[in-house]
């Protein structure tokens, strides 16, 4: 009997050792999904889905996906981890009043290759929204990839639509709106001296107090993208920022672009009925379109003017 004791004590002992020893990250799955109709107490499966982004994700592992099952609105959420949020043909929904709607924290990532991809998100700022998608943390090695997604703030907030303070870091907006944001629609500035690399394609930011801004560190490409409507500045490089816009639209906002201490090289751009075109010392090659702006700003030929149509330079 006491063998056999013994032998079960043992037993017991080495579930015990198991368990204790396991990696909860080997409970997390690869893949997960929510539903408006879910719980954020299911294991996230897809017979058994989450209601919320922030229920799911710490069910989901490193560099894994969440998918979403039906329309419906899945709540704010802060992001620690590589991890794709993709609702594509469904369109998630995130009511970010009163809040930032999606946080990217990257001190908190321990994976080496820091990945986030949001693809096909609907975020709702109902004017008391802080910020749709705020991205910071060192961010060495890190990317940030916004796919399909629209960011409508109703003129709320004091921050803006997507804000990208990392120190370093890639970042890449695609097929993307963001609109009716109370201070910027996208702004990115490094928060440690580091380079901030942004490419805009086919963006539309409209309706906004600020289009786009760079800060230092920032290195920006915008290209067939419409900059519309904004009631102080369509396009800005601050101090430390360079930013090229090429095969865009800017237009109807109260100053087109300004190089206010940085700089700005524009190409085959179409600069329409602003109250002011250029501020600043704006440098182009030579193919932009300007048509019923207000005067103002200098714009310097960064290669040889040749013979060009009327109404180019």
């Amino acid at each position: 009997m006491a063998k056999i004791l013994a032998w079960s004590l043992a037993v017991v002992g080495t579930i015990l050792l198991v368990c204790l020893a396991a990696d909860p990250a080997l409970a997390q799955a690869s893949r997960t999904w929510v539903s408006g109709v879910g719980d954020d107490v299911n294991p996230c499966s897809r017979t058994a889905p989450c209601k919320t982004f922030a229920g799911a994700i710490s069910k989901t592992a490193v560099n894994g996906e969440i998918n979403c099952l039906d329309p419906g609105g899945f709540g704010a959420v802060t992001i620690t981890k590589s991890i794709t949020i993709d609702c594509h043909e469904l369109f998630g929904s995130i009511l970010f009043a009163g809040t930032n709607g999606i946080n990217i924290a990257f001190d908190s990532f321990n994976d080496a290759r820091k990945t986030v991809n949001l693809r096909n998100l609907n975020l709702q700022g109902l004017d008391s929204g802080l910020i749709g998608i705020r991205i910071f943390g060192v961010g060495t090695g890190s990317f940030v990839n916004i796919e399909d997604c629209l960011i409508n703030g109703d003129f709320g907030g004091s921050a803006g639509g997507i804000v990208d303070a990392r120190t370093t870091g890639t970042l890449t907006v695609l097929n993307t709106t963001v609109r009716n944001m109370g201070s910027s629609g996208i702004s990115m500035a490094s928060s440690g001296g580091g380079l901030l690399r942004a490419t805009l394609i086919n963006v539309k930011v409209m309706n906004s107090n600020n289009g786009i801004l760079a800060g230092a560190g920032a290195a920006v490409q915008i290209s067939n993208s419409v900059v519309a409507n904004n009631a102080t500045v369509g396009v800005l490089a601050a101090t430390g920022a360079q930013m090229n816009v090429d095969s865009s639209t800017i237009s109807h906002n109260a100053l087109g672009a300004s190089a206010a201490g940085g700089t700005i090289r524009i190409s085959n751009n179409n600069f329409a009925f602003n109250v002011t075109g250029l501020s600043g010392t704006v440098n182009s090659f030579t193919n932009n379109r300007f048509g019923q702006n207000g005067a103002g700003g200098t714009v310097t030929a960064i290669a040889p003017v040749n013979s060009n149509p009327s109404g180019l330079q």
